[in-house]
């Protein structure tokens, strides 16, 4: 038996987590991890903080928290969507939930809890089929936003927002990747029937 390299993407991400912890934890980072809460366009650092964030965590137990759902979720997202695609989500996810929590939260940001909740929602939308909505997403959807959407009104130090935006990210790229792969399929199943 050999150790494959199966999920790219998950691994590569889920090392750089590692290694941007291991920067902060020796404080040698600079702070270039943390989204501060405001809107900053004259530096280059703040363009590179608002994707950044989605790499930093304040604890141990934030890191491996999410690195469990990162490398539970990730290689079964990274396969059924592809590597390209997973790469857009990521940087998607840690985009709009950075604009988003500065512009109504006044504390900085950092934590890969927004990809987390991105790789819930997808992974709950694989075995869509046309006209047809998974039970288990609605569940998913009831359960993981509505504890969120109860959580922004507790002061827990918790960017809530983040999980919810994740989420969302999460359900649109699920419904558009998968209403192109469902007519791709439609087709093949079309020209099979025609042979």
């Amino acid at each position: 038996m050999k150790i494959k390299f199966d999920s790219p993407v998950v691994l590569i991400f889920s090392a750089i987590c590692a290694g941007v912890y291991l920067l902060q934890y020796l404080n040698i980072s600079g702070g270039l991890f943390t989204l501060v809460p405001e809107f900053q366009p004259s530096s280059i650092s703040w363009y590179f903080r608002l994707f950044s964030h989605a790499v930093g965590h304040g604890s141990i137990d934030h890191l491996m928290g999410n690195l469990a759902f990162i490398l539970l979720l990730g290689p079964i997202v990274e396969k059924t969507y592809g590597s390209t695609n997973l790469i857009i989500m990521i940087l998607t996810t840690a985009l709009l939930t950075g604009l988003i929590h500065i512009s109504f939260s006044s504390s900085g940001l950092l934590g890969a809890s927004g990809v987390v909740f991105m790789m819930i929602l997808l992974v709950s939308l694989i075995n869509l089929k046309n006209k047809e909505i998974p039970l288990t997403f609605i569940l998913i959807l009831i359960v993981y936003m509505g504890k969120e959407i109860l959580g922004t009104f507790s002061n827990d130090n918790v960017a809530h927002s983040t999980h919810i935006v994740g989420g969302l990210v999460g359900a649109f790229f699920g419904f558009y990747l998968n209403k192109h792969k469902i007519k791709k399929d439609s087709k093949k199943e079309d020209v099979l029937t025609l042979k």
